[in-house]
């Protein structure tokens, strides 16, 4: 072996030779003259591993069999109805099959029909496909099909990220930390808590910065992180000055200890106006404690509305407008994602001449969760007494109205010059295209969304992608799944490379080794129900 071996000469890939120039120009480099004869270099990323004869580089994906560089793992295709729920391995024919039907003898029947022509219930997604590195050739997949009748066009290609971050999403108002404060796995700094949204706390993790911006170890814990989180997997992480987590997307967050239950149905303000009708006639004030905005019902305007008297209630905190206080206890983990166990410590005291003996009170958390029911003695003071069971029916009918604690993973990631280079030598078209939608962008034939601004900026929730969509290399960055679909028309205007497009019954030829030296492969997977086909699909833009 003289040459370095390229990973578009994976069998069942065949790329045309490099021109031959003056001096050698354009060809393949020479092979590394250290190495030994019993291994093969791979380039599919810039590790350039050399690996021995039955063993596979350090991302897992290529190996060395009988010194020919070959991928362990095959490529993903959607369907859109399949025989049975698990999704099946089906054996591709060998490179030497002539025709479509030769292929498809070879192929269980219980799993595949043979039926090769019908673009919309088969899509070749970018996961085993192949990367694009180093850069200057074509994507490993452009499949031609036709979709509704329309000549369509897919670029194919599993993209080397380093510019990319997971952003989670964590339903719960429990106190995980400070914002800016960092996050960490293994005790790696990996991330930091940003800014919460409505009933749920956010992180941003990952990114270039920890991925390659710190020590070896911290962007090796990055990676690992990202890896699991994004192929649904768990990861424990640790807030500084705040909580430690188990996430886990599609699964309820673990906080301390604790699985979460519930997202609250609003803030304490909401839940007051949402709520305040029903409760109407069954209590003389309600209090819904929230770290945010707590709600008194008298002081807001829907109690107002109501004609309801007012109680002489008189509340910690900094009263923003009538009936909501802001900052009436710390963040924590208690009653309504403070830091507090007893209510009553966010109140101050009762006016006298307003407030009576024999007032009842309903104090509830934003997810009904915590709620308890007291009525004023001679002294105002407030007495615990068991809650009456129309005032509990109301509690209940809140915590119906809280969706279900969950842990939601968006991967976020640059499309930059590599994958860019793949679909055409010109890849500032490639952008302007998919600015004017012309170009649908998918990862794993998942919808991504396409952020508004320069560049190419996707960002795809994990649960709508394949299992184990995501791999790594040592750079280290994240390997992730893409795909650009388009008209061929289109594909032809933005200087794509034509010469390079197969047919789909092509692309069904081609696969990957297994590494229990099975045939070349692919895996068909079924569409997620709730994910549009990619195909003839209106992109998602900012």
């Amino acid at each position: 072996m003289t040459e370095h071996t390229k990973t578009d000469g994976l069998p069942g890939i065949d790329m045309p030779a490099l021109p031959t120039l003056p001096d050698g120009l354009g060809r393949a480099p020479a092979r590394n003259e250290r190495m030994s004869a019993s291994k093969v270099e791979c380039n599919a990323c810039p590790v350039l591993c050399q690996i021995s004869d039955g063993r596979t580089g350090a991302c897992d994906r290529y190996a060395n069999r009988d010194g020919v560089l070959v991928r362990t793992d095959p490529v993903v295709m959607l369907r859109r109805e399949l025989d049975s729920p698990t999704p099946a391995l089906v054996p591709f024919a060998r490179p030497a099959a002539e025709t479509v039907e030769e292929a498809a003898a070879d192929a269980p029947k219980d799993d595949w029909n043979g039926d090769l022509l019908l673009a919309d219930q088969v899509f070749v997604t970018g996961i085993g496909s192949s990367t694009t590195y180093p850069d200057y050739k074509p994507a490993p997949f452009i499949v031609a099909s036709k979709a509704q009748g329309v000549d369509m066009v897919t670029v194919v290609t599993e993209g080397i990220f380093s510019y990319c971050s997971v952003k989670v999403k964590i339903d719960t108002d429990r106190f995980l930390g400070s914002e800016q404060a960092n996050v960490r796995y293994k005790g790696e700094v990996v991330g930091h808590v940003t800014t919460a949204e409505y009933g749920s706390q956010m992180l941003s993790l990952g990114g270039v910065h920890h991925l390659t911006g710190g020590s070896k170890k911290e962007g090796r814990m990055t990676l690992e992180m990202m890896q699991r989180l994004c192929n649904k997997q768990a990861a424990e992480c640790t807030i500084d000055g705040g909580a430690s987590l188990v996430i886990q997307a599609g699964r309820a967050p673990i906080v301390n200890g604790v699985e979460e239950q519930r997202m609250r149905v609003g803030c304490g303000s909401a839940t007051v106006g949402i709520f305040a009708k029903q409760l109407l006639g069954l209590a003389d004030e309600v209090v819904v404690v929230d770290d945010h905005i707590t709600g008194v019902l008298t002081e807001h305007q829907a109690g107002r509305c109501l004609a309801m008297l007012p109680s002489g209630i008189q509340m910690r905190g900094r009263k923003s407008t009538p009936g909501r206080y802001f900052q009436v206890a710390n963040p924590g983990s208690g009653w309504g994602g403070t830091d507090i166990a007893d209510p009553l410590a966010i109140i101050e005291g009762w006016e006298p001449g307003v407030a009576r003996p024999g007032l009842t009170l309903l104090m509830t958390s934003t997810t009904g969760e915590q709620a308890e029911w007291y009525v004023l003695d001679d002294d105002l003071r407030p007495v615990p007494q068991p809650m009456p069971e129309a005032v509990r029916k109301v509690v209940e009918r809140i915590g119906e109205n809280c969706e279900p604690s969950l842990t939601t993973v968006l991967f976020l990631g640059g499309a930059g010059g590599s994958l860019r280079a793949g679909v055409t030598e010109n890849p500032i078209l490639l952008t302007r295209a998919i600015k004017r939608a012309l170009v649908n962008v998918t990862c794993g034939g998942a919808p991504a969304y396409v952020w508004p601004g320069g560049g190419i900026t996707v960002m795809a929730d994990v649960m709508r992608m394949p299992d184990n969509s995501f791999g790594t290399v040592p750079t280290p960055a994240i390997i992730a799944p893409i795909e650009f679909s388009m008209t061929l028309q289109d594909y032809a205007d933005l200087g794509g490379h034509m010469e390079h497009v197969m047919t789909l019954e092509q692309a069904l030829r081609r696969g990957a080794w297994q590494d229990d030296g099975a045939p070349l492969a692919r895996r068909f997977v079924g569409q997620a129900s709730d994910n549009p086909w990619p195909l003839g699909h209106k992109p998602m833009l900012g």
